[in-house]
């Protein structure tokens, strides 16, 4: 049996799914995340194949006693990740839960409890406007338009009432060094009288001033995540053809990411093709020299190759019009212009991203095990990208660890994981 330490402070995660914050507060202070507590099964077993020195509780928050798991020992760290869903801007107008709306309230009941030093909370950025809830025509529940935040605003006074500071500030992950753009809001409470501290950018836009000075790196960008020994098979060989909404969005995304600003890479300009609206307008695309965009709980990105060929002339090559029947091609629509030499697409590649490519683009260690839980049993693509997408970036909380706890982050980070 494990030897508690009755004289280390201590840190929880909560929500803790599987093992993003752990992973990024492991990265900041060495140390073990001594209590990750998440209601889902599969999310426990993913983060014990990982974090397997952990004690781990799979039970609803809601059951779960403070005093009665921290033992006597006093915690500096309480991190919590409550359920999203209910708040994100992709929920619309749909009926939510009262009840999950409210899981933010779980970090009240540990300042109560157990008065961690710090507290820190990750959600959506319209967490902030966490208000009541009010009946529709249909009888459903919805977010009251005209009570926007009321709700919110009494949490952090609820926390401060107990003798918390209290601060909150939205933050990118590739502004700390993860090839995505995910976007989340932080909440940092503390009790211990010292100043909340939101941790400096460490990475930029390649065009900005301190970029270019070299204060700060560039953005991490989507080709470094993607696994170059996965072929991208042709659109137009496929025993199932792709559906015509697909070719026209491939068609959009040659266009703009090919014509206009290639990325070459082996004879192959790519992008990247987004399957899923973004804000109720048109599906998107990004070229691989830029951060991935958010990552979902479904695979929604895949890579789009078109394969090309030198061209000298008007009937010297290859023909665009038989390869690419499905789409508009013109001669000029598939002639590519590169450092002044002409090439023509000569057939065009589309696979999905896979789990390992997306859990890289979120930040996350390439050893860290995706593909199966603790006791060896096997996860479906499915699961693993619904645990990437439900994750948080590490790099987040490894930079607000070594912002607002320096004295915890004097070990170095030795990754472990289930044998």
């Amino acid at each position: 049996m494990k030897q508690l330490d009755l004289f280390r402070e201590i840190i929880v995660d909560n929500f803790a799914g599987g093992g993003g914050a752990s992973t990024g507060i492991e990265l900041a202070t060495g140390l073990n995340v001594d209590i990750a507590i998440n209601h889902d099964p599969a999310a426990i077993a993913m983060h014990k194949a990982n974090h397997p020195e952990t004690e781990h509780y799979c039970e609803s928050v809601w059951d779960i006693d403070p005093i009665e798991v921290v033992k006597g020992r006093k915690v500096g760290l309480c991190w919590l990740s409550p359920d999203c869903k209910h708040f994100s801007k992709a929920k619309g107008g749909k009926p939510v839960s009262q009840k999950v709306r409210g899981l933010a309230w779980i970090a009240v009941n540990w300042a109560i409890k157990v008065r961690p030093r710090v507290i820190m909370l990750e959600n959506v950025e319209e967490f902030r406007t966490w208000g009541p809830l009010k009946q529709n025509d249909k009888g459903d529940y919805v977010p009251d338009p005209n009570k926007k935040g009321m709700t919110f605003l009494s949490f952090k006074k609820s926390l401060q009432a107990l003798g918390y500071q209290v601060d909150t500030k939205e933050l990118k992950a590739c502004d700390y060094g993860a090839p995505t753009t995910r976007k989340r809001l932080f909440l940092i409470a503390r009790s211990d009288g010292k100043c909340i501290t939101w941790p400096d950018q460490t990475h930029g836009d390649p065009s900005e001033f301190k970029v270019q000075l070299g204060l700060m790196k560039p953005y991490r960008i989507a080709a470094e995540v993607i696994d170059w020994s996965i072929p991208a098979p042709s659109i137009c060989q496929r025993k199932k053809p792709l559906s015509k909404n697909t070719m026209i969005r491939i068609e959009r995304g040659i266009r703009k990411f090919v014509l206009n600003d290639p990325y070459i890479i082996d004879n192959k300009a790519m992008f990247i093709q987004h399957y899923y609206t973004h804000q109720g307008k048109e599906t998107r695309a990004s070229g691989l020299n830029e951060p991935l965009a958010t990552i979902p709980t479904a695979n929604r990105f895949g890579l789009v190759a078109a394969f090309l060929t030198k061209y000298y002339g008007q009937g010297v090559g290859q023909s665009l019009e038989e390869p690419l029947h499905t789409i508009p091609t013109k001669d000029r629509f598939g002639l590519v212009t590169v450092k002044g030499e002409n090439y023509k697409i000569v057939d065009i590649g589309m696979r999905m991203l896979q789990p390992h490519e997306l859990f890289k683009a979120q930040g996350f260690p390439n050893e860290y095990i995706i593909d199966r839980d603790f006791e060896g049993n096997k996860y479906p693509k499915t699961q693993q990208v619904a645990r990437c997408g439900n994750s948080v970036p590490p790099v987040f909380t490894e930079a607000l660890v070594r912002a607002n706890l320096p004295e915890m982050c004097v070990k170095k980070y030795k990754y472990k994981a289930a044998n």
